[in-house]
């Protein structure tokens, strides 16, 4: 499935973040690691994608030394990696793309990840020996001076191939494009959060592929373009931090001077470089709740530095949590904003001259509602995925969650517009790379429940249920379903079991057996509307014939023996008339 997902900034790159091999400052990475708290081990599921939001299948990711390959939705999961308190690294690499990487400060539970990798592109083809000048279309310029080495330090004679990236404070993708989190080391090895004025990504490869470095004792020009809206602002001098890509976090390296529109520097290296403002800093969590002090997942926070004109966003995880290293005493402006963009809560934080917990924000209703969205992944012998995702479509945002050990999954989301309900997901088993197939559903309000759901891989349609909390029944033989005049059907067999569904409803909607909606199964297990009950039918989808009907049904009900049940389930069936 290939995933269009929009852009959204991490909270884990608040106020942080112009070779790392080469240090101006000598200081001890090992004191300087000090900062990041005691060792602990923390979750982690991400997706890596490209520059219009697709996923890239096969990047390879490593957490302090651990590694995994993200799948074909882009996705990684990485459980009890070993990482430190206020400070985990995260890297990013593939053939034909660009290095990318993500630094955050981990929260319990899940922490959300996203990295978005840019292809190595050539801007423009050198000569070593010769003087030239890179112009990029921001109007960014690299001056070369012809003097190549290789990662070995041996000159190097040819073209040379290269590949730049001007990355302006007002790029929406800025969180997620930039290396690591504008977190950085000062000269005297002092921790520092940054406010950044530009970025420039140079990387020069050779005739072989192989990467290329400026010659030692030579230098480069480069003229940064400062960004429009921050001219009025921008200091006649600033730092220069170049990005450790060993350690994770920026190294405070030379200055700019302001030049017209540009701030102009000489490097001796090639990497990531950041024309940056510093300021002390504490460590920040915050928590969202619902009305009903249910945390609110995957619910984008913004937090602005007063005089600032961008807002660094960030998403909170299936706890509520978000954290991040801020500006030391500063007062904040916080926006939170529903799943369609809308700032539904915005009120004043700080300052803050300690590490700091904040108590619940609570987000009333209103425009939005919050729902519980609960269900449970299974393989396709009905035994729980231990190691999986759901993946959940809704207009044009998607998100992701990763399941428990006994294939439950349970996030708390908005609903920004309460007059579209419809929503898709699909379940992931990581481990066998099975899939339950996209299906669709419609959100009900307090609680969302998709029942179980099978990761069958190619399975093209399904009935399954579950009754008083026991084992999955799945369906997978001669099933169908249709419509036959006023009335919607879908039924299936396996071995002894048979299902048959069917109601008077030509439309998408939830439906009660009153209206009337039965389900026959067998033994004494048939839900029929002579008997007064609660279960809800949700009409997910009617597609023409050759589409998908999609149904689920969940709640509590008596059978003709007068016996109290629950039930819940899914049919996910092609549809034939």
């Amino acid at each position: 499935m290939k995933l269009k997902l929009l852009s959204l900034l991490l909270l884990s790159a608040l106020f942080f973040g112009c070779d790392p091999n080469d240090d101006s400052n000598n200081n001890n990475p090992g004191d300087f690691a000090e900062n990041f708290g005691t060792a602990v081990d923390r979750d982690f599921i991400g997706q890596v994608v490209d520059t219009d939001g697709n996923p890239i299948a096969g990047v390879t990711i490593l957490i302090s030394g651990a590694s995994k390959q993200t799948d074909t939705n882009g996705i990684f999961v990485m459980n009890n990696a070993a990482v430190h308190e206020r400070f985990a690294y995260i890297t990013a690499s593939k053939t034909g793309y660009i290095d990318a990487s993500r630094s955050l400060v981990p929260t319990t539970g899940k922490n959300m990840v996203k990295i978005m990798m840019r292809p190595f592109e050539v801007i423009q083809t050198v000569n070593s020996g010769a003087s030239a000048e890179v112009t990029l279309s921001s109007t960014t310029k690299i001056v070369l001076d012809g003097a190549y080495a290789d990662e070995s330090g041996n000159a190097y004679s040819g073209t040379v191939s290269v590949s730049a990236f001007h990355l302006q404070p007002s790029d929406e993708n800025l969180s997620i494009l930039m290396p690591g989190m504008l977190y950085a080391e000062d000269s005297n090895g002092n921790e520092k959060a940054l406010e950044t004025y530009g970025m420039l990504q140079v990387e020069l490869r050779g005739s072989g592929g192989q990467k290329l470095q400026l010659a030692s004792g030579h230098t480069a020009e480069i003229d940064v373009m400062i960004d429009p809206s921050q001219m009025a602002s921008a200091p006649s001098t600033i730092p220069m931090w170049h990005f450790d890509e060993a350690n994770g976090y920026w190294k405070q390296d030379g200055t700019a001077t302001k030049t017209g529109n540009f701030y102009k520097a000489n490097v001796s290296h090639f990497s990531w470089w950041n024309c940056d403002a510093q300021f002390p800093t504490v460590s920040l969590t915050i928590k969202l709740v619902d009305a009903n002090g249910n945390p609110l997942f995957n619910t984008l926070v913004g937090l602005i530095r007063t005089g600032v004109t961008y807002t660094v966003n960030g998403l909170t995880n299936a706890n509520g949590l978000v954290s991040g290293l801020v500006p030391a005493n500063e007062s904040l402006t916080m926006n939170v904003s529903d799943n369609c963009g809308n700032i539904i809560y915005t009120t004043t934080i700080g300052p803050f001259s300690s590490n700091t917990t904040l108590p619940d924000f609570t987000i009333p209703n209103g425009t939005v509602q919050s729902t519980l969205v609960q269900g449970t992944l299974l393989q396709c012998d009905t035994s729980a995925v231990t190691d999986g995702y759901v993946v959940l479509h809704y207009g044009s945002q998607t998100y992701f969650s990763t399941v428990g050990s006994n294939g439950v999954f349970s996030f708390n989301t908005l609903v920004c517009n309460t007059a579209n309900v419809n929503f898709s997901l699909e379940g992931y088993d990581y481990v066998n790379v099975q899939t339950t197939g996209l299906t669709n559903y419609t959100f009900t309000f307090p609680t969302t429940n998709i029942g179980s759901i099978s990761t069958c891989g190619a399975v093209a349609e399904y009935i399954n249920y579950s009754i008083d909390g026991g084992p999955l029944v799945t369906l997978l033989t001669s099933v169908g379903g249709g419509i036959d005049g006023n009335y919607i059907f879908a039924s299936g067999s396996n071995g002894n079991n048979y299902v048959n569904i069917s109601g008077m409803a030509t439309t998408t909607g939830s439906y009660t057996t009153a209206q009337p909606f039965s389900i026959t199964i067998p033994q004494q297990f048939t839900i029929d509307s002579s008997i007064p009950n609660n279960v809800i039918f949700n009409v997910n989808t009617i597609d023409p014939v050759g589409g998908y009907i999609d149904i689920s049904f969940s709640g509590p009900y008596t059978d003709a023996l007068m016996i109290d049940h629950t039930i819940n389930g899914t049919a996910h069936v092609i549809r034939n008339n």
